[in-house]
């Protein structure tokens, strides 16, 4: 099973409480995962500070053979800050469930989808490759969530990728959803688990099983609160559990 490990470390896992990585840090942790052979490493989130920023041009300066990805919330400034770090490739969101929408975002269903539309448009018309997250699509009504990833695919997302943001899914309902994005955008799906209720890696190769490309993860499963999907543990289980 030949499954695309897209490695969040150096920014979902430097949410973990208490750490700080220097943009040197962050170069050498890239060199490595580099030599790993991990096939995408998320750079960072180039518009919150000016260190950020330089990690990031740090790591795509140096030339290594992975895909090399950056944070976008769904807003111009944040898609211009990625291309000014020299990325050809960026990760944007915006949360879709009902309350984040209503307690964190302040806006409307239809106004969240517009502007997930609006910047999978900006991305393309920049030159980038996009991959477009519904945030907390795990609490997400499911026929909006299909309705939101259906509408990025046709304003041309390259992929998709569900967020268990607050580790909130089952394995059995991963898998409902993967299978519902599928179908919906008929491109590339990544799955981002996280581990609230332990369940991240079973979440993770629930919807590979079903039909995901890709999986999020980070080293030793880092990150805020319990973290997310562990790159050695998900790398073994699909290595050596039955498939």
């Amino acid at each position: 099973m030949n499954i695309r490990i897209f490695d969040t470390t150096l920014r979902d896992g430097e949410q973990s409480p208490g750490v700080s990585l220097s943009p040197e840090k962050k170069l050498n942790i890239a060199k490595k995962l580099d030599e790993l052979g991990i096939d995408a490493i998320e750079t960072g989130f180039p518009i919150i500070s000016a260190g950020e920023k330089e990690g990031v041009k740090l790591i795509v300066a140096e030339g290594l053979n992975a895909e090399l990805c950056g944070l976008a919330r769904t807003s111009k400034k944040d898609i211009d800050a990625a291309v000014d770090c020299g990325l050809n490739y960026i990760h944007t969101f915006i949360a879709t469930s009902d309350i984040h929408l209503e307690y964190k975002l302040k806006m409307s269903r239809d106004e969240a989808l517009e502007k997930a539309i609006e910047a999978v448009e900006y991305g393309k018309s920049r030159g980038l490759q996009v991959e477009f997250s519904a945030e907390d699509a795990t609490r997400t009504d499911r026929e909006f969530l299909k309705k939101v990833f259906g509408e990025v695919a046709k304003a041309g997302a390259d992929r998709v990728d569900i967020p268990d943001t607050v580790g909130y899914s089952t394995p059995e309902y991963m898998a409902d959803i993967t299978k519902d994005t599928i179908l919906a955008t008929k491109l590339p799906v990544s799955v981002h688990c996280h581990n609230d209720f332990g369940l991240a890696v079973a979440n993770a190769l629930s919807g590979i099983h079903v039909g995901a490309a890709c999986a999020h993860v980070t080293i030793n499963g880092i990150g805020e609160r319990a973290g997310n999907a562990s790159l050695e543990e998900l790398s073994m289980a699909l290595q050596c559990l039955p498939q």
